[in-house]
């Protein structure tokens, strides 16, 4: 018996009232997905940037010297962040003049600034048992050989290969959140995804009988995800509860 079996069962019978009737180990299949995607930085558009689009949409400036003379800022500054507008699409030169491009002007309308950053690439891990993309939290290396298969497996997700974009999408802002002050890394664009190999992972499966309240239950800990499995206990519930009673009180 390992030491994670051994914790999970004093947890469970903290409460003297419950009696553990079945244990049982099993695998689910665990398909690795590779992403490459396009992430934006996304920020509230500070004053001086809001001021410098402001002016180009209400006035013709040919130079950064002139928006300098008219902001009061130093020319060097001006420079440096009309530059960038340009290097990220929000302005374009024309006709000698500087003109807010389509992005700038959307980006202006909601203040809000994204920056292109550059391309990606991500590992996740898709359950066909869940159909949907797991955060892990843990890789357990108790066994040195795996349990059998997972008897509820859904075969046709399990050959799943092809993703629906808004799912990979949120599947990567979770397990990526990452925040610098009142800036935002989100993901812009999925470039590509590509289906690898498909990887058991260990779940313990503990049926209960609550004597006081003379119900019967279970409770299943995944070890990838290193907590208990609501989705997989609700799914044995679904197909089992009504056998249990009959088979392990008789």
């Amino acid at each position: 018996m390992s030491k994670l079996q051994q914790r999970l069962m004093r947890e469970l019978q903290q409460n003297r009232n419950i009696k553990i009737v079945k244990m049982a180990e099993w695998c689910i299949p665990i398909r690795t997905v590779d992403v490459t995607y396009e992430p934006v930085r996304r920020s509230t558009m500070d004053v001086l940037m809001t001021m410098l689009l402001l002016s180009i949409q209400e006035a013709d400036f040919s130079n950064a010297q002139e928006l300098s003379e008219l902001l009061l800022v130093d020319s060097l500054f001006i420079e440096d962040l009309v530059s960038l507008m340009i290097r990220v699409n929000l302005v374009k030169n024309e006709d000698d003049f500087y003109r807010l491009t389509e992005k700038g002007q959307k980006q202006l309308e909601r203040g809000i600034f994204e920056e292109e950053l550059e391309e990606e690439t991500s590992m996740l891990y898709f359950s066909p048992c869940h159909q949907s993309f797991l955060t892990i939290d843990t890789r357990n290396d108790e066994y040195d050989e795996l349990p059998e298969l997972y008897r509820y497996i859904d075969k046709e997700a399990e050959q799943q290969e092809q993703f629906e974009e808004s799912m990979v999408i949120a599947a990567l802002q979770e397990s990526d959140e990452e925040e610098e002050g009142s800036s935002q890394k989100v993901i812009a664009k999925i470039v590509q995804t590509a289906a690898q190999q498909i990887n058991d992972s260990p779940c313990l499966e503990f049926v209960l009988y609550d004597k006081e309240q003379d119900i019967v239950f279970v409770r299943v800990w995944n070890t990838l995800l290193n907590q208990w499995d609501y989705h997989l206990e609700q799914q044995l519930t679904d197909e089992e509860q009504l056998t249990w009673r009959e088979q392990y009180l008789s």
